[in-house]
């Protein structure tokens, strides 16, 4: 047999002890992690690997100030979604609300 091919077979040989080895010491280290997470009551949130589930619908968005103003009924609009009926189809410029 040829050196490479000698070479080649060692190689096979040498990857497959490193392979067992290291699922050897895999199995050893996620032991080792677990008696500590149980020894100091750790969570997945405390090692900062998952945030908690959130339930439910999320938390609404803060509104946006009024960017438009209804003189005859002082109702106004922020500009976002639907247009009111008061504003559709009419020019928005009268509408708006002075910036300071």
């Amino acid at each position: 047999m040829s050196q490479y091919a000698d070479l080649k077979a060692q190689i096979v040989r040498l990857q497959a002890q490193a392979d067992d080895a290291r699922r050897t010491e895999v199995i050893n280290v996620i032991a080792e992690i677990k008696r500590k997470i149980v020894e100091y009551g750790l969570s997945a949130q405390d090692l900062g690997f998952a945030a908690p589930a959130r339930r439910g619908r999320p938390p609404k968005k803060a509104p946006l100030p009024p960017k438009y103003h209804d003189p005859k009924t002082g109702s106004t609009w922020s500009g976002r979604g639907k247009p009111p009926k008061w504003i559709a189809g009419k020019n928005r410029d009268r509408f708006l609300i002075e910036q300071a």
